[in-house]
C-alpha cells in the first residue's frame, strides 16, 4: 500500500462516520415527532412504562423507539358494504349475505357511520394493540357488523325484511352493533339499509305477487267506481222524482185558489173585458147573452138595464 493510500484512508473512515451520524440525527429527528391529522385524536404509549395518553389534532412528540402514536378519528367515518365495488370498502360484490327465517337469502347493502373520543381513544388503543383504523375496520368492524346484521335478520320473515318491518331491522341492528363497538371503544352514530338484492326466483315471485295485489286492488276500485255511479243515478232519480212532486203539488194549489176565486161576478167582469160591443151575428137560435149592468155597477139610479133587444 502506497504512503497516499495510508493517508487517505483514515480521511474515508473519518467521512463515513460523520455521514452516519447525520444520518441518525436525521432519522431521530424525524422519528421525534408524529402530525395527528385534522379529525382525529393521538394515542401516546410509552413501552418502557405501559403509560397512555391522548392529544388533540398537530404536532405530537415522541421518543423515537420509546414512544408510539396512533391516531384514531373523532370525526365521523364511514365504513360500507355495498355490491357495487366501487362504492364500498371492498372490491366487487360486497354486499351483505342475510337469511331469513324461513331459511331464504338475500344479499342487502349496509352503511355504518360511527367514531371515537378523546376519552375513549386510548379504550381503542388498549383493545386493538395500538392497530391502525384501516386493519381494525377490516377485522373487527367489518365482522361485527356481519354478525350483528345477520342475527337481526335471521328473526324476520323476508315480506318483513324488504318491506314494512326494514325501519325495525335497521334499528335493532344499530342497538345491538352499538353495544358490541361500545365496548371496544367506538361510537356508533348510524346504521343505513341500502337496496336489497333479491335471488331471481325469489324476485320473479315477488314480481306475481304485486302484480295480482295490484290487479285486486284495481277490481275493487272498479267495483266501488261502479257503486258509487249507480248511488248518483239513483239520487238523480230521486232528485227528479221530488221535483216533479213538488212542481205537481204546487200546480194543484195554484189550481185550487184560482178555482176557489173565480165567483160570478168575475166571471161577467172578465167576459165584459174581454167584449168588444158587438153581438153576435148568430146566436144558435137562443137568447142573447144577458148582462146584469147593476150588478156589475155600470148605471146608477136606474131602475135596471139590459143589452139592446132586452
Amino acid at each position: 500500500m502506497s504512503g497516499e493510500e495510508r493517508v487517505n484512508a483514515p480521511a474515508l473512515v473519518s467521512s463515513g462516520i460523520v455521514l452516519g451520524g447525520i444520518l441518525v440525527l436525521v432519522a431521530v429527528a424525524y422519528g421525534s415527532f408524529t402530525i395527528i391529522q385534522p379529525g382525529n385524536v393521538g394515542v401516546v404509549f410509552n413501552r418502557w412504562s405501559g403509560a397512555l395518553k391522548t392529544v388533540g389534532q398537530g404536532v405530537a412528540w415522541r421518543i423515537p423507539w420509546v414512544t408510539q402514536v396512533q391516531s384514531y378519528p373523532v370525526a365521523l367515518r364511514t365504513y360500507t358494504m355495498v355490491r357495487r365495488g366501487a362504492e364500498g370498502a371492498v372490491q366487487g360484490d360486497d354486499s351483505l349475505d342475510l337469511p331469513t327465517k324461513e331459511g331464504q337469502h338475500i344479499r342487502q347493502d349496509i352503511s355504518v357511520t360511527y367514531n371515537t373520543s378523546q376519552e375513549k381513544a386510548a379504550d381503542v388503543f388498549r383493545s386493538f394493540r395500538g392497530a391502525e383504523i384501516g386493519d381494525i375496520e377490516s377485522t373487527f368492524i367489518r365482522r361485527t357488523i356481519i354478525t350483528t346484521a345477520q342475527n337481526a335478520a335471521g328473526q324476520m320473515s323476508l315480506t318483513d325484511l324488504i318491506s314494512n318491518q326494514r325501519g325495525q331491522l335497521q334499528g335493532q341492528i344499530q342497538d345491538n352493533l352499538q353495544h358490541e363497538m361500545n365496548k371496544m371503544g367506538f361510537v356508533v352514530d348510524k346504521v343505513n339499509l341500502g337496496a336489497s338484492h333479491l335471488p331471481d326466483a325469489i324476485e320473479k315471485q315477488m314480481q306475481q305477487k304485486m302484480a295480482a295485489q295490484q290487479e285486486a286492488q284495481q277490481a275493487e276500485y272498479e267495483l266501488q267506481r261502479q257503486q258509487t255511479l249507480a248511488k248518483a243515478k239513483v239520487a238523480e232519480a230521486e232528485g227528479d222524482a221530488q221535483a216533479t212532486l213538488v212542481k205537481a203539488k204546487a200546480q194543484a194549489e195554484a189550481n185550487k185558489l184560482l178555482q176557489e176565486s173565480l165567483t160570478p161576478l168575475l166571471i161577467q167582469n172578465k167576459a165584459i173585458d174581454k167584449w168588444n160591443g158587438t153581438l153576435p151575428q148568430f146566436t144558435g137560435g137562443g137568447a142573447v147573452p144577458f148582462l146584469n149592468l147593476r150588478d156589475l155597477g155600470g148605471v146608477s139610479g136606474e131602475g135596471h138595464s139590459t143589452v139592446p133587444g132586452h
